[in-house]
């Protein structure tokens, strides 16, 4: 949250936009390394995409920089921040400092964002520093008495070790190995909701769902699990919804990660391929008799899609994700640091789901 001040206190445009960068580049670091792993490329092709990714960030920043002191400096600021938390923009609006709502304000749900903005509202105004030691105060506070977000009761999360090989192996085998693990955690967690991480599941097929309907029947289990649904268009990115009846989505992905996944390019020279993204759709799905926020991956990284989840009173949020290639970096860290903030704003349970 300091980096409002340091933009303000920005002498010029230039340092501005370089404050702004530097801010932007150090908080999603770990993109090098992650995009070389993914796509098997060299670390310095990351670094074009890590530098590329903040230029929207950079963009509004400077453009929005005043040298005016006061509200219009403060209401720029806040400007800023709506733009970087809403498609286009938002579409690589990471590292939002409203996420830390959650670590200052926990339980105090949308009073507690809008207690957020104001203060980072404030500390562009030139008595910014006193307000920067009340929430440094908080924030002591907060972290003596801090407690992180639990999962529901009969609700376990499943942490997996199986690197790129989840998800791209289709074979038979690879789903009994699954089944086999989700009945194990059924019997030492006693659980009878089991969510599995993103893609755990490859492609959805009627042999697929055959397998795991199979599994299911006779016993009092559901299964929550990503996968993809493919199409001559492209496919989606998908949570999946399985009980002893079968399975069916329930949720699509409103942001799958952009150029990995999401590539609009296609659209234009109408090419087939890619994920879709449902922007606003599906914010909140019903499932085993309770309201759900799925968040795939990159979605726990931006703003908007936890956000508009919030404003229908869901009852827990679940995150999962395929880590596998950001293993080495700062990404996973950054992932599970925003759920839990967000799960602990609103005073929701959690569940988490990583592949790594």
């Amino acid at each position: 949250m300091l980096f409002p001040a340091l933009w303000a206190w920005a002498p010029n445009r230039v340092t501005a936009a370089a404050v702004s960068m530097g801010y932007f580049l150090a908080a999603s670091r770990g993109l090098p390394q992650g995009v070389a792993s993914f796509f098997g490329t060299s670390v310095w092709a990351g670094s074009l995409l890590w530098v590329g990714a903040s230029l929207a960030f950079v963009l509004v920043q400077t453009v929005l920089w005043t040298p005016d002191p006061g509200m219009t400096r403060a209401l720029r600021f806040l400007l800023a921040t709506g733009l970087m938390a809403v498609p286009p923009f938002g579409i690589v609006g990471w590292a939002q400092p409203a996420t830390a709502a959650g670590v200052l304000f926990p339980g105090w749900g949308w009073w507690g964002l809008a207690a957020t903005m104001i203060s980072l509202a404030m500390l562009t105004m030139a008595w910014g520093h006193l307000v920067g030691i009340l929430l440094a105060s908080v924030w002591l506070w907060s972290a003596a008495n801090w407690e992180p977000p639990v999962a529901p009761p009969a609700w376990t999360g499943m942490e997996m070790t199986k690197g790129a090989r989840l998800g791209r192996d289709a074979s038979i085998e690879q789903h009994r190995e699954l089944i086999r693990l989700v009945l194990q955690a059924v019997g030492v967690a006693n659980a009878h909701v089991v969510v599995l991480p993103e893609n755990a599941l490859g492609i959805w097929t009627p042999t697929v769902e055959h397998l795991w309907r199979d599994t299911l029947e006779g016993r009092d289990l559901m299964v929550i699990a990503g996968a993809m649904t493919v199409d001559r268009g492209g496919y989606d990115s998908v949570v999946m919804g399985i009980t002893a009846d079968g399975g069916h989505v329930i949720y699509r992905a409103r942001m799958p990660v952009p150029v990995a996944m999401w590539q609009p390019w296609r659209w234009i020279t109408d090419e087939p391929g890619g994920a879709r993204a449902h922007f606003f759709a599906n914010p909140t799905v019903e499932f085993g008799g309770n309201r759900l926020v799925p968040l795939i991956c990159y979605e726990q990284l931006i703003l908007w899609p936890v956000l508009e989840s919030m404003l229908y009173q869901p009852d827990l949020l679940v995150g999962i994700s395929n880590a596998w290639w950001a293993g080495n970096s700062s990404i996973p860290g950054i992932q599970r640091a925003n759920l839990q903030a967000w799960a602990r704003l609103f005073d929701r349970p959690l569940v988490i789901s990583v592949n790594m």
